[in-house]
């Protein structure tokens, strides 16, 4: 029987050998496709990483272009308060110039004939001689307030009511349309 169990032996060797070599190629093709959806898997999540870095890179600088508009809006917004106040330092200094009874004159003027009938006009106790014969020839009382430092205030009949007409004032009413003219002037 040795020949039988040498046969048996090199049979089960064989089935032992191609079970083996089956399962070996089982094992290779089961590390084959792990390989190849971890490689997928890496691939996807570097796709993604790259995508979350963009958009994050995108979001930064979209708040670094914010952070610089408003900084640049600032900015404009403090030129056009400087060309403001330059303008009421510019205003201011025409009530000491030569020529500012006319000008005082013409605010007279208009704040009358917004008003209607007056009793007085007010001005600055440093231009009441400015008025003083414009006042007289209306039949208006002249009066000084030192509140009203660039234009007049017409006080009507009974005193209930009045007009004001300054240079500050109207620089004030008009300042939204001269702003917007400032800024384009400055920056197109």
């Amino acid at each position: 029987m040795s020949k039988l169990e040498d046969i048996l032996q090199s049979e089960v060797a064989a089935e032992i050998s191609a079970i083996a070599a089956e399962a070996e190629a089982k094992a290779q093709s089961i590390l084959s496709q792990a390989a190849q959806q971890a490689e997928a898997l890496k691939a996807s999540k570097e796709r993604q990483l790259e995508a979350e870095h963009a958009a994050a890179l995108r979001r930064a600088e979209s708040a670094a272009e914010l952070l610089v508009n408003q900084a640049r809006i600032a900015a404009k917004g403090r030129v056009v308060e400087q060309v403001k106040a330059e303008a009421l330092r510019a205003l201011q200094n025409l009530a000491v110039q030569p020529g500012f009874a006319d000008t005082l004159q013409k605010l007279a003027e208009e704040a009358l004939a917004e008003l209607g009938q007056a009793e007085a006009v007010v001005v600055n106790p440093a231009h009441t001689a400015l008025l003083a014969d414009w006042a007289r020839a209306r039949g208006l009382e002249l009066r000084a307030d030192e509140a009203i430092r660039d234009g007049v205030r017409l006080v009507a009949q009974g005193g209930r009511s009045y007009v004001q007409n300054t240079l500050t004032e109207r620089l004030e009413r008009a300042w939204d349309a001269l702003s917007a003219k400032a800024a384009k002037a400055i920056w197109g």
